[in-house]
């Protein structure tokens, strides 16, 4: 495995950085390779080294921070505890605030939202017996896309308002209360 150059990542950092500010003054459309030349202080060309353009970077930052949160999830398979996993990720999120109170709570919405709420979905379906607790004579698989849709969608629902709050609690207070809503629900 080759080393990437420090330069390079630096560039690349600086690059994704830029393009978050700039997500928070105004909506991707209206952002110019040139401006995030300018706010990365890194040359046009440099970008198309790394990017085809401003929304393969946008794909490939929503794709890195995605990855982060698969490996976390790979990390705690093994946990039968909803809180630890959770706590994992609030703490990811905290640490990368900037990337997801813009993709959450900003410009980024609409691109993010979806990519997220299918990587919940996703784990979701890797729970074990998420249908044991259901009474309402629903067939299995009805039952199992209901609770995964419904569950996706408040998990979601509970990090956007985290971050349209500006974080009013600390990681550990959300994984309790998230990791309990799951234990008691699924």
């Amino acid at each position: 495995m080759s080393k990437v150059d420090r330069r390079i990542i630096k560039s690349q950092e600086a690059i994704k950085k830029a393009l978050i500010e700039l997500m928070i003054e105004k909506k991707i459309d209206q952002i110019t390779i040139q401006e995030i030349s300018d706010r990365a202080n890194v040359s046009r060309r440099t970008i198309y080294l790394h990017y085809i353009d401003k929304f393969d970077l946008l794909d490939k930052l929503m794709e890195e921070h995605i990855n982060e949160l698969w490996k976390l999830c790979e990390l705690a398979a093994n946990n039968t505890v909803f809180y630890d996993t959770v706590l994992l990720w609030f703490e990811y999120f905290e640490s990368h605030y900037l990337f997801f109170s813009t993709m959450l709570a900003n410009q980024g919405g609409p691109f993010f939202h979806s990519r997220f709420l299918e990587f919940v979905l996703q784990e979701l379906k890797n729970v074990e017996n998420i249908t044991e607790g259901d009474s309402q004579g629903l067939s299995d698989g009805d039952a199992e896309d209901v609770i995964i849709q419904f569950f996706g969608a408040a998990i979601v629902g509970v990090v956007e308002w985290w971050f349209k709050n500006g974080k009013p609690s600390p990681p550990h207070y959300m994984a309790q209360r998230v990791g309990a809503l799951l234990e008691r629900n699924l």
